[in-house]
């Protein structure tokens, strides 16, 4: 396993920017599996104050030191503006999730000398690894791609 993979799933506060009102998207669904799994996570929504009984932030400056980790899940023309304010904030453990990442989104974060993880689901890396995660976890490591 990467240091970069290790040191985002060792953090254990995590501020997540893809929460919907729907709750319907990748980001809710990720969100919740990580409070199971004892993770901290504070979504990032320009205007829901609250989804799903969780506070959310309007944006990652209102965070104020608390998250120590950054989890992306939207898509990926909307993600170079969000990397931008990390670099601002001071958060560089990135996790781009899958549909997350593009050869602009990496060239933004090189350019803001951003360490990211990308094309990578972060169900299948943070412990307790579980279900289909747990199988696809294996399959991956039998053939060197973990």
């Amino acid at each position: 396993m990467s240091p970069q993979i290790e040191s985002f799933i060792n953090t254990k506060r995590i501020a997540v920017v893809g929460f919907s009102r729907t709750g319907k998207k990748f980001g809710n669904m990720a969100g919740k599996e990580l409070i199971a799994r004892g993770y901290e996570i504070y979504p990032v929504h320009p205007t829901a104050t609250e989804i799903d009984g969780i506070i959310c932030h309007p944006n990652l400056k209102s965070l104020e030191g608390k998250a120590d980790a950054l989890l992306v899940s939207i898509p990926a023309t909307k993600v170079p503006p969000v990397l931008e304010e990390a670099a601002q904030v001071g958060l560089n453990n990135i996790w781009l999730q899958q549909g997350s990442w593009s050869s602009e989104v990496q060239q933004t974060a090189d350019r803001l000398g951003l360490p990211v993880v990308s094309k990578k689901c972060i169900l299948m890396y943070a412990p307790p690894v579980t279900s289909i995660h747990k199988f696809h976890r294996t399959i991956k490591s039998i053939f060197g791609g973990l």
